[in-house]
């Protein structure tokens, strides 16, 4: 990039980031006595992902009027749903 503009021509001249590109990284472990779950289990970073399906399915609820209430969320899925929204009307 430079200015904000992308110099490459094509995607083979692109610089995609690999593995040398990550600084390294260092594990801390924190230590308590008992954890949330049973067997005193505590959870390392699934929490921030629970969320993501509710917010793209509100998304698509936002965009176009349908609810979908199961994932993945497919356009086949949303055009029935708008094909049952017309036949309620």
């Amino acid at each position: 990039m430079q200015g904000g503009h992308v110099t490459t021509l094509n995607l083979g001249d692109y610089k995609l980031p690999n593995i040398n590109d990550v600084p390294r990284l260092k594990t801390v472990l924190v230590e308590e006595p008992v954890g949330p779950a049973p067997f005193q289990a505590k959870e390392i970073g699934e929490s921030p992902i629970s969320p993501v399906a509710a917010a793209i399915a509100n998304a698509v609820y936002d965009a176009v009027g349908v609810r979908i209430m199961d994932i993945p969320i497919t356009a086949e899925k949303v055009f029935a749903g708008l094909k049952a929204k017309e036949h309620k009307r």
